[in-house]
């Protein structure tokens, strides 16, 4: 296993003096690591504007297998189809998570049962557990007492948070039936209502703020 908790510290006790940056992970397998582009930009404006980040308004791409993902204190992650990591690529993944990364996947739809067995490569002895709705990532600066919030419709399913965690610590969130990236897109995408946009927005703020605090 690489040594790579050096390189995260170091970065991350860089906040103070430099922006904060996010990244877009891009991964292999032909699912659309690339859909929803303006969801990450707007999601940063709506929390340099309102909870006080300082984020890099232009988020970079990275890819699974690279060691830029250690400059990234989160990682988000988005598609419709498949997810395939590599054996590399998956101990990347893990050695970044477990020295202090995050790693954000929103479920764009029909990504669940790809993503569940893509995990299983990166952490074969954990498993993805919902988090109640009393956890602190739902209220963190925005109250969401029901926790995840209802985005977009799809299957008529109720929306799940589901998180990997190592010690006590949530390193991994999945949110499934929610769309949380659609609500974050320019408004002329999707057409949603204000309060829509809104409330993802607000949930994506809450995201944020949880990974730069713990």
């Amino acid at each position: 296993m690489k040594k790579c908790i050096p390189i995260l510290l170091v970065f991350l006790t860089s906040f103070g003096m430099y922006a904060q940056e996010l990244a877009v992970l891009k991964y292999g397998g032909g699912g659309d690591w690339y859909s929803n582009p303006t969801s990450l930009p707007n999601l940063i404006a709506f929390c340099n504007a309102n909870i006080n980040t300082t984020i890099n308004p232009k988020p970079e791409v990275v890819e699974a297998s690279s060691m830029d993902i250690f400059q990234y204190p989160m990682l988000h992650m988005t598609g419709h189809g498949n997810v395939f990591f590599t054996d590399q690529e998956a101990e990347n993944l893990r050695n970044y998570l477990l020295s202090g990364g995050f790693l954000h996947i929103d479920d764009n739809y029909g990504m669940k049962p790809y993503i569940t067995e893509a995990l299983k490569k990166v952490f074969p002895d954990k498993t993805l557990i919902e988090l109640p709705k009393t956890h602190d990532i739902f209220n963190t600066v925005y109250s969401f007492p029901n926790g995840l919030p209802k985005i977009h419709e799809h299957d008529g399913k109720r929306p799940q948070a589901f998180g990997i965690f190592e010690k006590g610590r949530l390193i991994l969130l999945f949110t499934f039936e929610s769309d949380l990236g659609d609500g974050w897109e320019d408004e002329m995408v999707h057409n949603d209502p204000p309060e829509v946009r809104e409330k993802a927005l607000k949930m994506g703020a809450n995201i944020i703020k949880y990974v730069f605090e713990h």
